[in-house]
């Protein structure tokens, strides 16, 4: 459930990620910046580094610095972009972000865009989902099987 309640770290979050943006902006080179928050309340940041084939996200190489300095774990994380105008903004993570998120942040908190307005969400709920091989699920998977239905 989106929450639209933030907090003064929330606001902190994202000033970092926008003040990286607003310094490095490349339309094709660096287009998002990104501000990750370690459970010892440290704050990590990450540019998006692009070129013609190849892209690396914001969000990860926040989460390479994070995990450099031996941070624990990741509590909150906020990714930004341009807007039409030249303005940084709020940008949802994309979904390779949302898995490497959820790989290294299980209670991690995502500031997200919500038709405008920002909000945050759980990363379970941004990716529910997460992609794992069948050894590594607690569970055992049934097969598909067609609902049964009454004729």
């Amino acid at each position: 459930m989106i929450s639209f309640e933030l907090s003064d770290p929330d606001v902190e979050l994202y000033e970092a990620a926008r003040g990286l943006l607003a310094t490095t902006h490349h339309p094709e080179n660096h287009r998002v910046a990104a501000a990750m928050r370690g459970g010892s309340g440290a704050i990590y940041l990450g540019l998006h580094i692009g070129s013609k084939r190849l892209n690396v996200c914001a969000e990860s190489s926040a989460l390479a610095n994070a995990r450099m300095a031996r941070e624990p774990s990741i509590s909150a994380v906020v990714a930004v972009s341009m807007d039409g105008e030249g303005q940084p903004q709020v940008t949802n993570p994309c979904g390779l972000c949302r898995e490497l998120l959820r790989t290294y942040g299980t209670e991690t908190t995502v500031l997200v865009d919500s038709g405008g307005e920002v909000g945050k969400v759980h990363i379970t709920e941004l990716l529910p989902y997460p992609w794992m091989r069948a050894a590594e699920t607690e569970w055992n998977t049934l097969p598909p099987r067609a609902a049964e239905t009454d004729t």
